[in-house]
């Protein structure tokens, strides 16, 4: 018996990956960022973790790849006085990942 063509058209889609909103509060304008970069082939999973206080400042929101975790990639992001670590699960490498986040935050 043949698959019926809405079978296989179902593996032809391409799914979003999924935004964790486990926290009521995230850095400003960091949401926006994380969706688009749920758009992109390639990311499973995101999800913003931990806020806090730094002493330095960061005048405009800075992405940055902090270190490998199993199945993916820590993110730090900052604006202000205010950093977030932000959990990417991805199959990427992370000069592809870093090049996707700074396409992500142009837009």
């Amino acid at each position: 018996m043949a698959k019926s063509s809405a079978d296989t058209s179902k593996t032809n889609t391409r799914k979003d990956a999924r935004l964790v909103w486990n926290h009521s509060t995230h850095l400003p304008g960091l949401i926006p960022i994380l969706e688009r970069l749920c758009q992109e082939d390639g990311i499973q999973t995101i999800t913003p973790g931990v806020i806090g206080r730094v002493k330095g400042h960061a005048p405009k929101m800075q992405l940055r790849v902090s270190v490998p975790i199993r199945g993916g990639y820590k993110i730090i992001a900052r604006h202000g006085k205010t950093v977030q670590e932000v959990f990417i699960l991805t199959i990427l490498a992370q000069d592809k990942l870093e090049e996707i986040i700074a396409i992500a935050m142009k837009q």
